[in-house]
């Protein structure tokens, strides 16, 4: 029996956290659910999008799976991801993305993991806002120490990135591609211009990929990633990179198998793991059974993985890629046209899959 948390989210959350509940208990691994509420819905209630109980739940049980939670943009409430991610010190995204056989893409054989620090660069929440005292004083502060200038209009970001943070996804990256068979790693910065904080990742870099001789590595500039990506995905295995650019790549590799629809994603800490869907919360089909399930139930066969229930995890992944593939009970974005009559819904969907896991 597993003790896991359970967020159920906002948006279409919870329709796509029951069918994931029914196909993770349909596998026939037990699980003893402690479902937590966390989001939009409940700020209305408790006052905040993140109650304390559901930081507890997740210390206790050490492992979640979380549905998508809206992130207000430019104001309100602060991303309850990242929240998590720096409450729990879960400094490793993990994004696999391949290609299942049906889903609509442009490419063909694409089979990429990224691997993105979590906790530092310009996502670790340093931020002054323009007019503040802080940010005066660190003007006049920066202005003496340096050439360049902060103009009197701007507002600023800190960009922080250690050795040890550095050391810790390095080692996540390479211990992944030498558990799971993969033959090489990619680090990605754009060190030639931030020399010293980009720079400093790919020396630390440098010195723990000779710890792997088994394993090549090389690196790649971010912009010159972007453009392999879509030319050559074929030419990469395991990326590793900075916060920023692991959320903006992590994205665009979605997009090279499918979309974010398909692409499953965990978070994991020292010793603890929340795994989730990639995509956003939806709202505007909340309540409608209309949206693709698959990325969550993807981050449970993730998890299944993560709790050494590895048959069960592959049994739900050959069920969900079955699916996929026959094409006939799938949600309308899985269709050849996003208008077919005969495309089901979300629950419609999972009931498919649990089927195929049980026939």
């Amino acid at each position: 029996m597993h003790k896991v948390t359970f967020i159920d989210g906002d948006g279409i959350g919870p329709e796509i956290a029951k069918v994931t509940r029914d196909c993770l208990e349909a596998t026939g691994v037990k699980f003893d659910w402690d479902i937590k509420q966390a989001g939009i819905d409940i700020m209305e209630k408790e006052g905040t999008p993140l109650p304390a109980n559901v930081i507890e739940s997740i210390k206790k049980n050490k492992i979640a799976i979380k549905a998508p939670i809206t992130t207000p943009i430019g104001k309100g409430f602060r991303s309850v991801n990242v929240t998590l991610r720096k409450e729990l010190d879960l400094y490793a995204c993990l994004r696999p993305c391949r290609i299942y056989p049906g889903v609509k893409t442009k490419f063909k054989d694409v089979d990429l993991v990224v691997v993105r620090e979590n906790t530092e660069d310009l996502y670790a929440g340093i931020e002054f806002d323009l007019g503040s005292s802080e940010l005066e004083d660190i003007k006049k502060c920066v202005n003496q120490l340096s050439p360049q200038k902060i103009k009197d209009d701007a507002a600023l970001s800190l960009k922080p990135i250690s050795i040890s943070g550095t050391e810790r996804i390095v080692k996540f990256a390479f211990e992944y591609a030498k558990a799971h068979g993969r033959k090489k790693v990619t680090a990605v910065t754009k060190a030639n211009i931030m020399k010293h904080t980009d720079g400093l990742f790919y020396r630390v870099a440098r010195d723990i990929a000779t710890s792997y001789p088994g394993i090549t590595y090389e690196e790649t500039l971010v912009d010159a990633m972007c453009m392999h990506l879509v030319q050559h995905p074929e030419w990469y295995d395991v990326l590793v990179m900075p916060n920023l650019y692991g959320d903006i790549l992590s994205d665009l590799c979605a997009g090279l198998v499918g979309g974010l629809g398909v692409a499953p994603g965990g978070n994991f800490g020292k010793d603890m793991a929340i795994f989730e869907a990639t995509h956003g919360s939806a709202p505007k089909y909340k309540g409608m059974n209309k949206v693709n399930p698959t990325a969550l139930l993807l981050s449970g066969v993730m998890m299944l993985h993560h709790l050494n229930e590895s048959d069960a995890a592959n049994r739900l992944e050959k069920a969900i890629s079955h699916v996929i593939q026959e094409g006939k009970d799938v949600t309308y974005d899985l269709k050849p046209r996003k208008d077919d009559v005969t495309a089901v819904g979300t629950s419609q969907m999972g009931e498919a899959i649990i089927r195929h896991l049980k026939g």
